[in-house]
């Protein structure tokens, strides 16, 4: 029996279930409309004031699980009749307050939203734009700070609070981490879905011979379907109609080669690059650092990698991504580098796919899964790249100084490229990874546990091959195109 962290993600899973049984079925258009009672029945409601408001939510969830954008292109996106539950003052004044004679936090407010009544500050929340200049001040640290959780996890600070009190995406400055979508206590932020239209992929490659859908997996699924072993969850998937699966994690080993090529060749002039892996961290770094976007590896993502080696072996094939990551869902539609994987789907959306299917996975036999080498399976978890560069400088026995710093969470990115920025970074090389803990920690992950890093290492082992190299020797992967172009995306 799956076990979901919390009542949010079995929510959004059941929406997820329900959508691709309809697809399935043919009957989406014609049923659709019938999902929000099938999900909350009442006459009660599960979760909300009301069945009526809760059903205007699913209805919202339906629209984004079938891909349907409600106001732009962002792929996260807020839905507004879940959002209005969060506490909506941000400052509030305790007893700790001393009424002390400096009115350091009057002094310090810019719009004169606090007052002293009988000895004590009060703040005028109809004033109060939530600068925080006053808890910065308070001697007594008597004023606390109910941040909003989906704007605490916003690293890229690309969310604020509207006039009404509703949580707003910046997409100008959103990085499609899907930090927010986890957060949320209410699952007012949710990925748009192309959950319809890998179905829809499927169904075709059934009676059309000139359609292979392959699925290419993360690495991080190591410690994602915990209750079967990873080889029955390739059968599974193979299950719902795949040509074959293949792993991002041979992906990997052909990145790592490239990577550490570029870096030998340009490190000398650079004095540093980052990575190119994470596709929320190379967004992070066009947005807030642009005068260092020159330093940012141009080798294509693991997912790009594997997607050009299978078309260039099969040109019938079409790619699915599936992963932890709703930034992924972002990276295929840029400019340089779209079409080369069709859709990306999440952990969460194959669960609800395999149950819309009737496929459990701990019946079925164990499949045949593509090997990859150690180091590529452990780009799942932060440092995996670090490790392999290290060891194919060390294979190959070049004299280079190859000093990584591996980021973990976009907290510790920030800082990195802060030093960078004032050419007071030691280190020659910049692993960023905007989750915590790397893609086992991305958004839409089934678990985020402790246990997941110790997985992926475990996992890593199990590969036939340990060296990189070993991995690619039956595949010619000189012909691959692994040249990004930053001057021509839409991230």
């Amino acid at each position: 029996m799956r076990r979901f962290e919390n009542q949010v993600q079995e929510i959004k899973y059941e929406v997820l279930r329900e959508v691709s049984k309809l697809v399935m079925e043919g009957k989406l258009e014609e049923k659709k409309d019938n999902i929000p009672e099938i999900i909350d029945p009442g006459p009660d409601p599960r979760t909300r004031c009301c069945i009526h408001k809760e059903r205007a939510i699913t209805v919202e969830r339906v629209k984004l699980a079938t891909g349907e954008s409600q106001k732009n292109n962002n792929i996260i996106q807020v839905l507004d009749e879940a959002c209005d539950e969060c506490p909506i003052d941000r400052f509030v004044v305790t007893e700790a307050c001393r009424g002390c004679l400096a009115h350091r936090c009057t002094e310090v407010c810019p719009v004169d939203a606090i007052t002293f009544i009988n000895h004590r500050a009060y703040i005028n929340q109809n004033k109060c734009i939530e600068c925080g200049k006053c808890k910065e001040v308070c001697p007594y640290n008597a004023i606390s700070d109910v941040m909003r959780p989906c704007r605490k996890a916003c690293k890229a600070d690309a969310l604020y609070i509207d006039e009404n009190k509703k949580a707003v995406i910046d997409d100008e400055k959103c990085i499609q981490c899907g930090a927010c979508v986890y957060q949320c206590p209410f699952g007012a932020i949710m990925d748009k879905s192309y959950i319809v239209d890998t179905l829809e992929l499927l169904k075709k490659s059934k009676s059309n011979d000139n359609v292979n859908v392959y699925a290419v997996i993360a690495p991080a699924i190591a410690s994602q379907f915990t209750y079967a072993k990873i080889e029955q969850v390739i059968a599974g998937i193979k299950k719902l109609g795949f040509h074959d699966v293949v792993e991002v994690a041979l992906g990997a080993d052909m990145v790592s080669l490239h990577e550490t090529k570029e870096y030998i060749e340009t490190i000398s002039d650079k004095k540093f690059i980052t990575s190119s892996c994470c596709p929320a961290f190379v967004s992070y770094i066009q947005k807030n650092y642009p005068e260092l976007v020159d330093n940012i590896s141009t080798t294509i993502s693991p997912m790009i990698a594997i997607s050009r080696l299978i078309k260039e072996m099969d040109d019938k094939s079409k790619i699915v991504f599936i992963g932890p990551c709703t930034a992924k869902k972002m990276e295929i539609q840029c400019d340089d580098i779209k079409d080369s994987t069709n859709y990306v789907i999440t952990f969460e959306e194959l669960a609800a796919m395999l149950d819309a299917a009737g496929i459990k996975l701990e019946e079925c036999e164990d499949g045949l899964l593509n090997n990859a080498s150690f180091f590529g399976r452990i780009f799942a978890r932060t440092g995996g790249l670090s490790e392999s560069i290290k060891h194919i400088i060390e294979e190959e026995n070049v004299n280079v100084k190859f000093e990584p710093i591996s980021c973990d969470g976009l907290d510790e990115c920030d800082k990195a490229l802060k030093l960078a920025k004032f050419n007071k970074l030691k280190a020659t090389f910049i692993e960023g990874m905007a989750c915590k803990g790397g893609c086992i920690g991305g958004a839409s992950s089934l678990t985020h546990g402790p246990k997941d890093k110790k997985e992926v290492d475990k996992y890593g082992k199990l590969a036939l091959e340990e060296k990189v190299k070993d991995s690619l020797r039956i595949f010619n992967v000189k012909n691959i195109d692994y040249e990004r172009n930053y001057d021509n995306n839409n991230i």
